[in-house]
């Protein structure tokens, strides 16, 4: 059986710099705090380890049952400006997807510009890619969220 696959590119500005910006986007407690994608889910780390190489594992979902796992591998970590790493989706015996994520952070005057590019393999149907995305934009909406929270603890 051949993958269905997808890609998706976001972008975001924030007020903060690159290193701030950096801290929240692989802090594995600042990524439970903005990587579920919905009201009423969690991300719950279970293993950190943030090194090149490093595998990372958290479970996901209803804040009640969170029964998928995310595998996550990290290829690049070049502090505060590029991070690409593997993350697969797995429930029960599974392997749903895989996806292959990249973090571009840029200066921009007094502030951040993040661009995460996504490409997804999916091994259950079509309909994955998708929900990827949206996935991914219900989390950087929890980022942005977050940047505010942090703007305002600071100022």
């Amino acid at each position: 059986m051949k993958p269905d696959v997808g890609q998706f590119e976001l972008e975001r500005r924030y007020g903060i710099s690159p290193d701030r910006l950096w801290r929240l986007l692989t802090d594995p407690a600042m990524r439970a705090k903005w990587g579920a994608p919905s009201e009423g889910t969690v991300l719950v780390v279970e293993k950190a380890d943030l090194r090149v190489g490093g595998e990372e594992k958290h479970r996901c979902g209803p804040a009640e049952a969170p029964e998928f796992e995310v595998v996550t591998r990290w290829y690049r970590l070049d502090a505060p400006s590029l991070a690409a790493f593997t993350e697969t989706l797995i429930i029960g015996e599974e392997c749903l997807a895989t996806s292959l994520v990249t973090y571009r952070l840029e200066a921009e005057g007094d502030g951040s510009s993040l661009g995460v590019a996504v490409a997804v393999s999916s091994f259950t149907g079509p309909e994955a890619p998708a929900e990827f995305h949206g996935g991914w934009e219900g989390g950087l909406a929890n980022l942005d969220r977050l940047v505010t929270e942090e703007l305002a603890s600071a100022g």
